[in-house]
């Protein structure tokens, strides 16, 4: 198969992001015929419809998701590049530098990230920190890493150890290296001093996490179905305190709670998440990711 240029793959990201080739074509400075040119020489170089065209614009088909996921995670290679070799050649804090990318679901974002930032930026000034929230639905944050827009990803994670996660199709099911950062139980949260808190609704968000989770709540007939649901934990969190419900939290989403609720551990046998980090083999590999993955795990040895 012949290989695809850099140029090609950015005009690739380019159509996705876009939504259409004209688009892509006013982004990248070129003209439509051009942009539509390159698509159909990739498409032949790759041997497959990278994009369904139609009135509306182009989206990519499920070979083009994974042809741009990849695109997306080579042209990184070539923006990384330049501070790998330089860094090479240094020594302590000057060796890291440049962007890096991060993705985290909002609770870790909030609470697991910050104290790892604050020494890594102190270590490695050169670094700049992008980080962005991303909702653990669907592909959550290990799409992201997968889909080449994350360096590193900060995800619920359903395995132990470290090896090897699959992200979802929408991310293109790429093979990409995970590592448990922590292991938090569930507790029982609801309004402070009530008697009788099980006989309370349940309240519940999308993303309360894990097949796991799922699977202990309905093995438990005290825990009715929820409900009443809210766009994320903290809005939860807030309910419960003024009264409406009992929800079921882990101990990253408690951070937040307040006096208004009382917290009560679900024992041995209650249901536990894990907090780990997502990145791909080459990104696995960089200076700034490394040096993240060290603070990661010194925040939560």
């Amino acid at each position: 198969m012949a290989e695809l240029a850099p140029h090609e793959l950015r005009v690739l990201v380019a159509v996705a992001e876009t939504g259409g080739f004209s688009a892509a074509a006013v982004r990248l400075g070129l003209t439509q015929s051009a942009v539509s040119h390159s698509v159909r020489g990739s498409e032949g170089k790759v041997g497959a419809v990278l994009f369904e065209r139609g009135r509306t614009g182009a989206s990519p088909t499920p070979a083009g998701e994974r042809a741009v996921g990849l695109a997306r995670r080579i042209l990184r290679l070539y923006e990384v590049l330049g501070a790998e070799v330089r860094g090479a050649g240094r020594e302590g804090s000057q060796a890291v530098g440049g962007v890096l990318r991060i993705a985290a679901f909002r609770s870790a974002a909030l609470h697991l990230l910050p104290p790892a930032l604050e020494r890594l930026t102190a270590r490695h000034p050169g670094i700049r920190p992008e980080v962005r929230v991303v909702r653990e639905l669907g592909d959550g944050t290990a799409g992201e890493v997968a889909a080449g827009r994350a360096d590193l990803g900060i995800a619920t994670l359903n395995g132990t150890g470290t090896g090897a996660a699959e992200a979802g199709a929408g991310a293109g099911a790429a093979a990409l290296l995970t590592g448990v950062l922590r292991e938090e139980a569930y507790a029982l949260v609801h309004p402070a001093g009530h008697p009788d808190p099980r006989t309370l609704p349940l309240l519940d968000w999308d993303e309360n996490c894990g097949s796991y989770t799922r699977d202990w709540w309905r093995a438990q007939d005290w825990i009715p179905r929820a409900t009443v649901k809210a766009e994320d934990d903290a809005m939860v969190l807030t309910m419960v305190g003024r009264g409406l419900g009992m929800a079921i939290l882990p101990e990253l989403s408690l951070r937040e709670a307040t006096d208004a609720v009382d917290v009560t551990g679900l024992g041995p046998s209650g249901p536990v998440r894990r907090v780990g980090y997502v990145t791909t083999p080459e990104s696995a590999s960089t200076l700034a990711v490394r040096a993240l993955i060290r603070e990661l795990r010194s925040e939560t040895a």
